[in-house]
């Protein structure tokens, strides 16, 4: 027992001091003051599938804009069933700087979602600056001089966000903090905005780069299978320039997870797709996951003596690493001590996807499987 608990203790020791500081706060994507506004022109494409709920209010927030290098907006509609395209054209209101275009049939070996920005690219004019954004995301008002000037003052290839993600139910509370908290562990921000580590990653709702970069690693055609996207694209872009990832205050996203299920489906999506689908990665990441998440706390209910209080300072540290996050989403610092029930539901789920791909039925999204696709 003292042997388990110390190796948990050492564990979250590593984690808090030498992991990238994945559990702080920051960085924050914060508007610029005091500096004449970024004046490259940015093409902004709004890959929309099947997105009724939120295209109009997403379309309207980016044609708000304050930005002075000038704007135009596509809006790739992918095969809609529910009036998707209709619903943006209305709500651009006949604005010169809005299109919507009908995408064509996907591709062989394309992700729905890269195929869509594909078109939009070739769609674009001569835009220096590329922004891709999420359907069901709204931007305040000085959201793309703010990325613009991020790009420009960083000597940028790339800028992504970690945009807020609803937390209005009870569900949405418990689990969808430890997603934002999870994907930080996987890419601790500082490591993937050090130029001299390897560390990549993005957040799909929001990036913004260059059209140069994207040339230089031959285009979204490069990845053209890949799933995980966006973090697919940092780590190609880094390999030949800087790039930046954050948290915004700028964007939130307006999807909702209302049930337990829906947030299971979000994380088994691309779960198994990260580790490759490999049996070994999948067995040594549950075993971690046991190790750091579900052993202090077990151990500090079940053993005695020295080893419940090793396991009690590892359970503390635990607690500790998700305050930031949760004072994030301005939500109580009681909810750290469910995280172990939380990492329980996210094991739970990569376990899903993998049994998902044993099975043959590939990642499903949108209404589309993918079998054939790549991380």
């Amino acid at each position: 027992m003292i042997a388990l608990a110390t190796v948990a203790a050492l564990a979250w020791a590593y984690l808090l001091l030498l992991h990238g500081r994945f559990w702080q706060a920051g960085p924050v994507l914060i508007a610029p003051t005091g500096r004449p506004s970024p004046t490259a022109r940015i093409a902004v494409i709004v890959p929309a599938r099947d997105e009724a709920g939120t295209i109009a209010d997403c379309v309207r927030s980016l044609l708000a804009q304050n930005y002075a290098g000038g704007f135009e907006l596509i809006v790739v509609d992918d095969q809609s069933s529910d009036g998707t395209g209709a619903l943006a054209r209305a709500a651009g209101g006949g604005d010169p700087r809005l299109r919507v275009i009908e995408s064509n049939p996907r591709p062989s070996g394309w992700s729905g979602k890269l195929w869509a920005l594909s078109q939009g690219i070739d769609a674009a004019g001569e835009a220096e600056l590329l922004l891709f954004t999420d359907a069901d995301i709204i931007h305040a008002p000085s959201h793309l001089a703010t990325l613009a000037a991020r790009l420009e003052d960083g000597g940028c290839d790339l800028v992504s966000e970690m945009v807020r993600l609803s937390v209005a139910t009870p569900v949405e509370r418990a689990l969808v903090p430890a997603f934002v908290y999870f994907f930080q562990l996987l890419y601790p921000f500082a490591w993937v905005n050090d130029a001299r580590r390897r560390t990549a990653a993005a957040a799909g709702g929001t990036i913004l780069l260059r059209r140069t970069a994207l040339a230089r690693i031959g285009g979204l055609a490069a990845m053209r299978g890949a799933l995980i996207d966006d973090v697919t694209l940092a780590t190609l872009i880094k390999r030949g320039g800087p790039i930046w990832l954050g948290h915004s205050r700028l964007a939130e996203s307006r999807r909702p997870y209302p049930r337990a299920i829906d947030v299971w489906r979000m994380i088994a999506r691309n779960a198994y797709t990260q580790l490759h689908h490999s049996p070994a990665l999948l067995a040594g990441s549950m075993g971690a996951m046991a190790l750091v998440w579900l052993v202090p706390p077990l151990l500090t209910l079940t053993a005695t003596g020295p080893a419940r209080w090793i396991a009690l300072a590892a359970w503390a540290a635990e607690m500790v690493s998700i305050l930031p996050t949760l004072r994030r989403f301005q939500l109580s610092p009681a909810y750290a001590f469910a995280l172990p029930l939380v990492a329980l539901f996210y094991m739970a789920a990569t376990l899903g996807s993998a049994l998902d791909h044993a099975r043959g039925r590939g990642v499903a999204w949108r209404g589309r499987i993918y079998r054939d696709t790549v991380a």
